[in-house]
């Protein structure tokens, strides 16, 4: 059964894989043929019996109690977003499918905001979709481009991965920040279609999807390799858009008086005012 089909029983699975015998608190012996815990053995740390546990691996089973549930984190080692997405899985009420549409709107003043800040910046939706950038945006990565996506760059695009020494990290971010921003939403056309490409031309997005890792991007450091000016420190914000509850303004800033902040500037005296960002989020909505 399929992860679209059985979304709980394959976090449950990559989770509990990840989980050495000796974290649980289990003696090893012999051989063991499966990486992290057996499913038996998770049903008997978390108090429940093997049977069951084997119906919600399954599906069959779709409704486990918060007890169970909280028992079953415990033995998985989950943490309070890891927690929060699994009790996403199991929602006792069918979902409303909701047909997103393929391009959302950035506000006009958010657009205006943009072309005035004198950072970086650019507004993206859950998917790493790019719906509006500026200048300088474009000029640290000429990737960050409306209709361009993050995620796809980051695994396929050489010259963006050479942009980030932390690669490696950072997608681990990226992954684990998807996960929590679609949630149970898998069946979205979107997502289906960003997910499927991926998996099948990056082993590093396969790697990583199978982990089921859950976090959100918070606010902090990001090191680039940068062609024109070299390492360059910028911190990064992320910010909800009031009226566009699934995009996010993005900004990159240095520390103040610092070297980065130096080499931004010589980064912004080379951008070029060709294209406003108003223009370029018309070009996407044509």
């Amino acid at each position: 059964m399929s992860e679209t089909s059985n979304p709980l029983g394959a976090f449950l699975r990559a989770r509990r894989e990840l989980v050495s015998p000796e974290q649980a608190g289990i003696p090893e012996f012999g051989v063991r043929r499966v990486p992290g815990l057996r499913r038996e053995e998770v049903a008997m740390l978390a108090g429940i019996s093997a049977d069951y546990y084997l119906r919600l691996e399954r599906g069959r089973d779709r409704n486990p109690s918060a007890q169970v549930l909280e028992s079953i984190a415990r033995v998985l080692r989950l943490d309070d977003a890891h927690f929060a997405h699994l009790s996403t899985l199991v929602a006792e009420t069918p979902r409303r499918r909701r047909r997103r549409p393929r391009k959302e709107s950035v506000p006009p003043g958010t657009l205006k905001l943009l072309d005035s800040l004198a950072q970086p910046a650019f507004v993206e939706d859950r998917y790493f979709d790019i719906l509006a950038s500026n200048a300088l945006a474009r000029q640290l990565s000429p990737r960050l481009v409306v209709g361009g996506n993050q995620l796809r760059d980051m695994f396929l695009d050489p010259a963006e991965q050479a942009l980030h020494p932390e690669w490696e990290n950072v997608t681990e971010c990226y992954i684990a920040n998807l996960r929590q921003a679609v949630g149970n939403e898998i069946d979205d056309p979107r997502f289906i279609e960003l997910t499927g490409e991926l998996a099948l031309a990056s082993a590093r997005f396969r790697q990583l999807w199978a982990r089921h890792e859950v976090r959100g991007q918070r606010g902090e450091k990001l090191r680039f390799d940068h062609p024109q000016v070299g390492e360059l420190n910028l911190n990064r914000e992320r910010l909800s858009i009031g009226g566009a509850e699934t995009l996010q303004l993005v900004v990159y800033h240095p520390d103040a008086g610092s070297s980065d902040a130096e080499k931004l500037a010589l980064l912004a005296s080379a951008a070029l005012p060709t294209a406003d960002t108003a223009s370029q989020a018309r070009q996407l909505s044509a």
